[in-house]
């Protein structure tokens, strides 16, 4: 199997990650912040260290830190938590269903108005773009740093700073850059990220970041084992946001997951870039293959094609059954397949461990394929 699907979880994992997980299982580990006893402190240590470690590769405190249930938990947190009705919101064009279908379901509601930022024909929005949207009502600004179709990753200092000149505070939605492209200097209010993905963790994690001048309403309310004299939620982070038995294995893998990034972070989007770049230079020699986003465009270990006469799907089936793990259709971003003109695309993404080699024995199929149209 040549898995290629990095765009939706990372695999493999890296080995330290594994163990991490399964050993937080197989040992006496407590309920971490519900009890004084040695296991639920050793628990209480590596949610701590998690914290701390995903804090220094934000650069952020690790109170500002929160642990959601996964990526689109965190978009949703920051979203119905800071918004009110009547408000105004930015979004881009390539955004996500995680940040789509609830900003939609409160436009339906009569809740919220929204604009999509105008994008170039790169799929690049420029800082002016915000300048040309926004209105007095304008409550938040939510940005997609990369584009899970096409990989095109916005200037995200830019235009939060462009926001930020009318006093907007920005959600960045980085689930597909976390772990390969820098986060912290990009001054985003709100930053919600997998960590599943990118930063290599398992699935069942999600992450948070929640800046100092922004403070989300709790979707949900409970034991934090903080307090637990007053039936009112805590005030102070991260336990405001955190309510319920948090997921420790994952969290464990994900400790050694982001601590395998920042060991190699540096590497791991240039080496991404070269393996699609790669594949990109393939594809588009072969006749009847459409290859989607501006090659000189910033970008991150995704790439998206068609094969004429071809649904996606179909393609992505006859890839799996060669051996190829890819994903076809319009993944979550029907918007972003709208800016495209098209009804799905076949999705390539790779990940630390792909190899050069994976990507010539994928060519060589997209080749074959493409020869018996």
């Amino acid at each position: 199997m040549i898995y290629l699907d990095n765009a939706a979880t990372s695999w493999p994992k890296p080995p330290e990650v594994l163990r991490a997980a399964a050993g937080v299982m197989a040992q006496p580990f407590g309920n971490p912040g519900r009890g004084g006893h040695r296991a639920s402190l050793c628990a209480g240590r590596v949610v701590y260290a998690c914290r701390e470690t995903v804090a220094d590769y934000l650069k952020a405190a690790p109170e500002r830190v929160i642990f959601t249930l996964n990526c689109t938990d965190a978009v949703n947190l920051a979203l119905r938590g800071s918004l009110h009705r009547g408000d105004h919101v930015l979004v881009t064009h390539d955004a996500h269903n995680a940040v789509m279908r609830p900003l939609s379901g409160m436009e339906a509601r009569g809740e919220i108005t929204l604009s999509v930022l105008k994008a170039d024909a790169r799929g690049l929005i420029a800082p002016s773009a915000i300048d040309e949207a926004v209105t007095p009502q304008t409550a938040l600004c939510v940005l997609t740093h990369a584009s899970n179709v096409t990989g095109i990753v916005q200037d995200a200092g830019a235009l939060i700073a462009a926001a930020h000149r009318y006093g907007i505070p920005v959600l960045l939605d980085a689930a597909q850059t976390a772990g390969t492209v820098p986060l912290s200097g990009l001054n985003a209010d709100l930053l919600a990220m997998p960590g599943h993905k990118g930063l290599m963790g398992p699935m069942g994690t999600g992450i948070l970041y929640v800046g100092e001048h922004v403070e989300p309403r709790p979707l949900r309310e409970g034991g934090t084992g903080s307090l637990s004299e007053s039936v009112h939620q805590p005030s102070m982070l991260p336990d405001r946001y955190e309510s319920g038995t948090l997921q420790l294995p994952a969290l464990a893998g994900l400790l050694q997951g982001v601590r395998f990034v920042r060991a190699h972070d540096a590497q791991i989007h240039a080496y991404e870039c070269e393996l699609i770049d790669a594949l990109r230079a393939q594809l588009e020699e072969i006749p009847g293959v459409t290859v989607y986003g501006a090659k000189d465009a910033p970008h991150v270990g995704v790439l998206s094609f068609n094969l004429a006469g071809r649904e996606s799907a179909e393609v992505a089936d006859a890839l799996d059954v060669r051996g190829f793990c890819l994903r076809g259709g319009l993944h979550c971003a029907p918007c972003m397949h709208h800016y495209l003109g098209t009804q799905g695309t076949v999705r390539a993404s790779v990940g630390p461990y792909s190899t050069l080699r994976e990507i010539d024995q994928l060519a060589d199929a997209v080749r074959s394929l493409a020869s018996k149209m």
